[in-house]
């Protein structure tokens, strides 16, 4: 790897000095944060798989329930008494940071206006059905909440990773050859200048004598 062209002086060799150890710092700061985003992210991926068969097992017994439904009041019946039902959805969206990367935080919720219809046409099939879907909604939403933060997330590790392996492979070692080269050659000016400056003390001294 070459190293950089830079004047070798005493002011540049501080200041690449400075900017190695920034450098360093750096580097062990993204490390971190690729660590902890790493954790995060893998924690998320068994969040997720584990909401995934939650979903599943709540849309089959939700519709197990309708099923049940229809056979207890007969699929016209249900057809008219869910006409009746008055229940609103709605996803409330905030968000969370984790190492700067924003994900979002989704929460359901439900207004009903009841009474949906007599008590004499409902059923516990009814109820079963319509509280089972609500929880499918619930779970739904938490689901794609995941599944947003899962690529955000993968996305900021493979940003972070190039920028750790960007220093780690090509900035620091460039920085640090440059830092030893400048050092040997101010090194070398030195004891060319002691040289020098010994053999016009001699020259000096023999002349005096």
């Amino acid at each position: 790897m070459a190293a950089r062209s830079v004047a070798p002086t005493k002011t540049n060799l501080l200041s690449l000095r400075q900017e190695l150890a920034l450098a360093r710092q750096g580097h062990e700061l993204l490390d971190q944060k690729r660590n902890i985003l790493v954790i995060e992210l893998l924690a998320l991926v068994d969040q997720a798989v584990d909401f995934e068969g939650q979903v599943n097992k709540a849309l089959a017994d939700a519709y197990a329930a309708l099923e049940e439904s229809v056979l207890d009041g007969g699929r016209l019946q249900i057809l008219h008494l869910s006409g009746a039902v008055n229940i609103t959805a709605g996803m409330q969206i905030s968000s969370r940071k984790v190492m700067g990367v924003r994900l979002p935080v989704v929460n359901t919720s439900f207004t009903e206006h009841p009474p949906y219809f007599s008590p004499t046409e409902g059923s516990f099939w009814i109820d079963e059905t319509i509280d089972s879907f609500k929880k499918v909604l619930e779970l739904i939403g938490k689901l794609a909440e995941l599944k947003v933060s899962i690529m955000r997330l993968a996305r900021d590790v493979r940003r972070t990773i190039r920028k750790v392996n960007a220093l780690e492979k090509i900035a620091i070692p460039e920085l640090e050859e440059t830092v030893d080269l400048i050092q040997d050659r101010l090194e070398e000016n030195e004891r060319e200048m002691f040289v020098l400056m010994k053999m016009v003390k001699q020259r000096l001294a023999m002349k005096e004598v």
